[in-house]
């Protein structure tokens, strides 16, 4: 079975689509035309979050909304803006969790998509020790009280967040010791983290072997998959740019072959053309460039 492809809903609402991002409505027409089978679903107004739809009878309506342009919902990724995990008390934090894992599963989904929110920084070694430890302990409190409604929490790390070296990036998987904390891959923020050691302060990190290396060392982690090429730049020198499948460095074939069921396995894949100006276009070319990927890659078994 191949794994389904959704689209984030975030490529419409932020970078370029900002100042006039498209309706939630117009996001799921296009999705369905362009042949993905489900959304991801960006958290940040005009696109659906908890907060307005903050009863099930709204919830259920969503719903149908959705499931009328035959999608599912693969994710959901809330804004935690508020609530930044490294710098607040874990009640906090688990509250606002608490609140997306129920807006989710009302939706079918129970992956929540977080991030570190504060920006990368140069630390002295003690004041990162202290951060690390307090964001580890949050985010354990968080993921145990998303397992418990039956949830996972996937950290997608990037160029534009603290922690962002590979070596962070496992050591927090290792500090956190959750089987519902789980690491979201995206590629190319994986070849900007291990090619180009982009945003790395107090020293920089490479890996041998690229995006393909990242994925083995984090693979026992691993729970989400996000695709999408990388140009070797950042966008605006803040997250990495989200380029055209094909017109980048990442080796697409190279990574699922030598992963394995790792990715291929996966009931969802989401395609991620954050920041993109050209995701009209480049977003319907994604469809049959990723299934010609995954046909040829279990050909080649």
């Amino acid at each position: 079975m191949k794994p389904k492809l959704s689209l984030g809903s975030w490529a419409f609402a932020f970078g370029p689509f900002a100042n006039e991002p498209w309706p939630f409505e117009r996001v799921l027409q296009y999705t369905s035309e362009a042949g993905y089978n489900g959304i991801e679903i960006n958290g940040f107004s005009p696109h659906p979050t908890d907060e307005e739809f903050d009863t099930l009878v709204k919830r259920k309506e969503l719903c149908k909304r959705i499931e009328a342009y035959g999608l599912g919902v693969s994710g959901y990724a809330p804004s935690f803006v508020e609530v930044p995990p490294d710098r607040i008390p874990a009640e906090l934090y688990v509250e606002r969790i608490k609140r997306a894992v129920a807006f989710a599963g009302d939706l079918g989904t129970n992956r929540i998509r977080i991030d570190t929110v504060s920006a990368p920084s140069s630390l002295t070694e003690e004041a990162f020790k202290r951060r690390f430890e307090h964001l580890s302990q949050v985010w354990r409190a968080a993921a145990e009280a998303a397992g418990a409604e039956g949830a996972e929490i996937v950290w997608e790390f990037e160029p534009g967040f603290w922690l962002n070296k590979p070596s962070e990036v496992l050591a927090m998987c290792h500090a956190v010791d959750s089987p519902y904390f789980r690491i979201l891959f995206d590629t190319s923020h994986a070849y900007m983290g291990a090619v180009m050691a982009a945003k790395h302060f107090d020293g920089t990190e490479n890996l041998e072997g690229g995006v393909t290396a990242y994925a083995k060392l984090l693979a026992p982690h691993i729970g989400h998959f996000h695709l999408i090429d990388s140009d070797g730049t950042l966008h605006n020198d803040e997250t990495s740019t989200h380029a055209e499948f094909g017109n980048g460095f990442v080796n697409f074939p190279q990574l699922l072959q030598e992963t394995g069921p790792l990715f291929l396995d996966m009931e969802w894949w989401g395609v991620d053309f954050c920041f993109n100006a050209e995701v009209e276009v480049w977003g319907r070319k994604a469809v049959p460039y990723i299934q010609q990927l995954i046909s040829e890659v279990h050909s080649s078994k």
